[in-house]
């Protein structure tokens, strides 16, 4: 059985069609995983929407940014020193301008979407046992686990769900750990990477028995072309991200 695993795919329909394509020239999937962050920043919101839900045999989950958008919630704000206070204004201008020009895009069919996709998806593999998918960590689409974060952390976080295999966005960094008696993968970014890395990256799970191969697997694009699509308020902190995979100064 191949389970395909894509997440953050962030309003880019380029980075998606791309990796749809090498998924398809690669054998496809018989199953086809979205771990959330589907429209928000990117160019194209509402085309992406209508891309994944006209998938056959695809289980979609909502992440922290889909969450913003059909509830009207934001972020928790940190103000860490009198420096981050005197950019405030500026900051929250550019993310609630980003938020609300995303929202003006999509149709009230893709709100209904968007509000009514589950917090998690599972799967009892024959042979294999559970996985369970989840945006950042079971039960809260905010908390960022990265490659560094302890593994008692992470064994933590899974404590109240049964499986072997959790798969997760969120951080937009691939990552693959082996703990005790958990495997904890993150997918990467389809949209936005920032590991260094500006192509998509989503994930091609393999499995034959009670084993499991997983493949990260990296896709270029048209990365300018996107770039020449967004628009304000959120253009020149996208595009850095677009350009280099690292998370803007």
């Amino acid at each position: 059985m191949r389970l395909a695993v894509l997440s953050d795919i962030h309003g880019n329909l380029d980075a998606l069609e791309a990796v749809l394509a090498d998924l398809e020239a690669h054998g496809g999937a018989d199953k086809i995983w979205v771990l959330g962050d589907l429209a928000a920043f990117g160019p194209h919101p509402s085309e992406c929407v209508a891309r994944l839900r006209a998938l056959p045999e695809v289980g979609v989950i909502y992440g922290n940014t889909d969450r913003y958008l059909t509830s009207g919630q934001r972020p928790e704000i940190l103000v860490p020193d009198e420096a981050a206070w005197a950019r405030m204004q500026t900051a929250l201008q550019t993310r609630d301008g980003a938020f609300a020009w995303t929202v003006g895009q999509l149709s009230y069919a893709d709100y209904e979407y968007l509000s009514k996709l589950p917090a998690e998806q599972s799967l009892q593999v024959e042979g294999f046992g559970w996985v369970v998918g989840f945006h950042a960590i079971p039960g809260d689409d905010e908390p960022m686990r990265r490659p560094d974060t302890p593994d008692d952390v992470l064994l933590d976080d899974l404590l109240d769900r049964e499986g072997r295999l959790a798969l997760c966005g969120h951080t937009h960094l691939p990552m693959d750990r082996q703990l005790d008696g958990w495997r904890w993968v993150n997918v990467g970014s389809v949209g936005l990477p920032m590991d260094g890395d500006p192509r998509a990256c989503y994930a091609v799970l393999d499995f034959d028995g009670a084993a499991v191969n997983v493949a990260h697997r990296r896709v270029a694009y048209d990365v300018p072309s996107v770039v020449a699509k967004l628009v304000a308020p959120n253009r020149e902190r996208i595009a850095h991200i677009l350009r280099t995979a690292t998370p803007p100064a």
